[in-house]
């Protein structure tokens, strides 16, 4: 039985960028096909991903793995973004902390202004390529490495008859 290799050739410009290979960033929303979309998103770009539906998940998360990069959702029940983010803080204070919501305000992040934080706050839905440009602020990542980002639909390659 023969078997053949199929490949495909793409541009050098489209291959993921080694700056964001083990960066790890846990995604937290209690609608899974949100938290599971953005998770999609940033493991195709490269970035390894940590996705959780609770904010008491995703400290568990936390604690076993070291994450850059928090992305919450802010209106949660049991444990709001912003709680999470002050909890993960706490035992992970190099993480960095974006918060995004359908509904929040920035009179949600009173509790983080008082412990001294600011945290940025984006307006859902937000757009794969605003995402990818917040989390590259956020990881200090160069400019150009994200430019070598395309969000793009996967296509299966197929066989030949």
């Amino acid at each position: 039985m023969s078997r053949s290799l199929y490949s495909e050739i793409i541009p050098i410009d489209e291959v993921p960028n080694d700056a964001l290979r083990h960066r790890v960033v846990l995604i937290v929303d209690d609608e899974p096909l949100v938290a599971d979309t953005l998770s999609a998103i940033l493991s195709r770009a490269g970035f390894i991903i940590l996705t959780a539906y609770s904010g008491p998940a995703a400290l568990e998360l936390a604690s076993m793995h070291a994450p850059e990069l928090l992305i919450s959702d802010v209106a949660m029940p049991d444990m709001n973004g912003v709680e999470l983010a002050l909890a993960l803080l706490e035992v992970r204070p190099e993480c960095q902390v974006l918060l995004f919501s359908g509904h929040a305000t920035s009179a949600d992040l009173v509790s983080a202004l008082d412990a001294g934080h600011d945290f940025q706050l984006l307006a859902k839905p937000v757009h794969p390529t605003e995402m990818l440009r917040h989390i590259s602020k956020a990881l200090r990542l160069p400019e150009r490495t994200m430019h070598r980002v395309h969000v793009a639909e996967v296509v299966p390659i197929r066989r030949s008859a």
